[in-house]
């Protein structure tokens, strides 16, 4: 995929490149913002800018794509090229915007690096970057295409039918197309942007799963409150929103639904895992496993902090109890009730069957030390599967 040529120039590079790539992304988030504000304002997670998630995620995607044509020249890192497309085709990006953040992240290249850019440098990494924004705009386009929309033209109106409030900080949002036409099929575990226009005009997106089937003719999401000091900051300015403005009847600007952490459907054993509001992709595939009669064992994996924390926890157990082989393991920090486990996820003496395909949700330090005993259980990393509420920092720390 790369160049000979070019490939020697970034390997070369790439140790220089990468200390310093972090104060690369940070400048050039500065000056994206400075001759874009609306990016900041309209696309981009403020949020996630403020606590600097977004340039840790987008150091980590640059170094791990360079490093990988590097040492894989033959192959492509589809598994990270696809989780970003996933997140872009959600926010409607398209190919046109691309020319924009290549402008800015040189510059920032240039001014960071200085002299040690030459013309041979600048040449290796401008490669880099078209063949990584080349084929995110192709899987893009066909993700567009799969959904049958425009490139970019995701959004559409959608009413609230209900609002069922799960936990003091957990609300579900039952919606309807506002135009009675048909939903857009999803696959079980796939998520929804939401954008909402805030006091001070911004119109902030967020990722929210679909937490029911797809076979359902209304469509669910299940919104956890960030309480903003918590977090780090602004972080809860759309859930917050939601929670304390979003009535029945209201409308609200939903995407067509994306997402790789999809259900294979191959008739495997499956292992459900999750951790506080990571459950809702689990309910959506494990409702879409119930109403499918999915024969093979199934294994509920969650972990909360009490159980009225737990969001949808009667729907975890009630599907789990629809399947003929299926079990729920529930563990709590605080206040277990009989039947349940007390501390942290611990797979000792949970029996793994051959075979298995596992899906993963929630904080990056459970879904680490639950891919680890996984693993150790005998499941194949290969068959290991997660998602990320947010920047996907596991890829960036990779």
């Amino acid at each position: 995929m790369l160049s000979e040529k070019s490939t020697a120039t970034v390997r070369a590079t790439l140790p220089a490149v990468g200390a310093a790539i972090g104060d690369i992304t940070e400048l050039f988030y500065s000056k994206l913002f400075a001759a874009h504000p609306e990016l900041i304002r309209d696309l981009f997670n403020r949020g996630n800018q403020n606590a600097g998630l977004q340039k840790q995620a987008l150091a980590g995607s640059i170094a791990a794509f360079a490093t990988y044509l590097v040492e894989h020249p033959d192959e492509r890192p589809d598994v990270m090229l696809n989780r970003i497309a996933h997140k872009h085709a959600s926010l409607g990006v398209t190919r046109e915007q691309y020319p924009t953040v290549h402008k800015h992240l040189f510059e920032a290249i240039v001014e960071i690096l200085g002299e040690a850019v030459t013309p041979e440098v600048a040449e290796a990494w401008d490669e880099v970057y078209w063949l990584m924004a080349g084929a995110l705009v192709t899987i893009e386009e066909r993700l567009y295409a799969e959904q049958r929309v425009l490139a970019g033209d995701v959004w559409r109106e959608w009413t609230v039918a209900a609002r069922v409030e799960e936990t003091a900080d957990c609300t579900t949002f039952h919606l309807t197309p506002a135009d009675g036409a048909p939903a857009p099929g999803f696959k079980p575990g796939q998520y929804v942007s939401v954008q909402v226009e805030l006091a001070d005009g911004a119109r902030q997106i967020r990722q929210y799963s679909l937490s029911s089937a797809p076979g359902s003719p209304v469509r669910s999401i299940t919104v956890k409150r960030v309480h903003g000091p918590a977090a780090g900051g602004p972080d809860g300015e759309v859930s917050n929103h939601l929670h304390a403005r979003v009535r029945t009847g209201d409308t609200l600007r939903v995407s067509t639904p994306y997402g790789d952490l999809a259900l294979q459907d191959s008739g495997a054993p499956v292992i459900l895992a999750s951790a506080g509001i990571g459950c809702t992709p689990m309910l959506s595939m494990l409702e879409h496993l119930a109403d499918t009669g999915h024969a093979a064992p199934v294994t509920v994996l969650h972990a909360d902090r009490s159980p009225a924390d737990h969001a949808l926890r009667t729907d975890h157990r009630a599907l789990t109890g629809k399947l003929p082989d299926a079990r729920a393991h529930f563990w709590y920090e605080e206040a277990a009730e009989p039947g349940d486990r007390e501390g942290r996820l611990d797979l000792t003496g949970i029996p793994v069957a051959p075979g298995t395909e596992a899906y993963l949700c929630g904080p990056l330090p459970f879904m680490r030390a639950a891919r680890e005993q996984l693993i150790a259980s005998g499941v194949a990393p290969a068959d290991i599967h997660y998602e990320v509420f947010g920047p996907d920092l596991w890829l960036a720390s990779a």
